[in-house]
């Protein structure tokens, strides 16, 4: 008779350990991962995973570039045909949704790309476009920087979360203006969403008019 062949573990990889750590954070946050915990979960030992990261804070760093390398890019390619509001607009709301999908992670990402390869390409889009639609380079680099100001901040944590949902907590005597907060929780993700996308218009508005100005000068 012919022996069935075993199974094999899958081999370990770079993109293995980081799908394992990811999964960890998104879990359990990041205090969770550590090279011992890593190693149990993919049943290997722990030296093994020195073959492709040196530390724990380079296995993170490239968990948090996976996922800027989740956030869409196409609108600021030359050929894409969105104007610079347009393609700020809707690069916002995909770069939203990735760290949405992480929040433990936005921490990390809040820091800047450092040397994360996937981290600065977006940079390097961002700052590309609004250039190339006129913005001098200073204004493109603040650009840049209140954009990942506004996103980050949309995404560590939930303003309706932030209320109870129990309404003897809102006390109208000392309270008058919360009889509704403790229904803001059940309605979070419209609360939430408005709010960045009311936020991210008067952003864009703002700069709009600086545009405005600065063809004017």
């Amino acid at each position: 008779m012919c022996r069935m062949a075993r199974p094999r573990k899958p081999l370990l990889s770079r993109e293995l350990i980081v799908e394992t750590a990811s999964a960890l954070v998104d879990a359990e946050g990041l205090d969770a991962v550590s090279t011992r915990r890593l190693a149990a979960e993919l049943g290997v030992s722990g030296p093994s995973l020195y073959n492709h990261f040196r530390s724990k804070d380079e296995i993170l760093e490239a968990v948090a570039d996976s996922v800027s390398a989740q956030v869409d890019l196409s609108m600021f390619a030359a050929e894409d045909g969105r104007d610079w509001r347009t393609a700020l607009h809707d690069w916002a709301h995909s770069y939203r949704s990735a760290l949405a999908a992480h929040p433990h992670l936005v921490p990390v990402l809040a820091q800047g790309p450092g040397r994360r390869p996937a981290g600065l390409r977006l940079a390097d889009a961002v700052f590309g476009a609004m250039v190339r639609a006129g913005w001098p380079p200073g204004h493109a680099t603040r650009i840049g920087a209140l954009m990942r100001y506004f996103i980050t901040g949309s995404a560590l944590g939930s303003f309706a979360r932030g209320f109870v949902d129990d309404a003897t907590a809102y006390n109208p005597a000392d309270y008058p203006h919360l009889g509704q907060a403790h229904l803001l929780a059940e309605h979070r993700k419209q609360v939430d969403e408005g709010a960045f996308e009311s936020g991210l218009r008067a952003l864009l508005d703002g700069l709009t008019l600086q545009y405005e100005e600065l063809k004017h000068e």
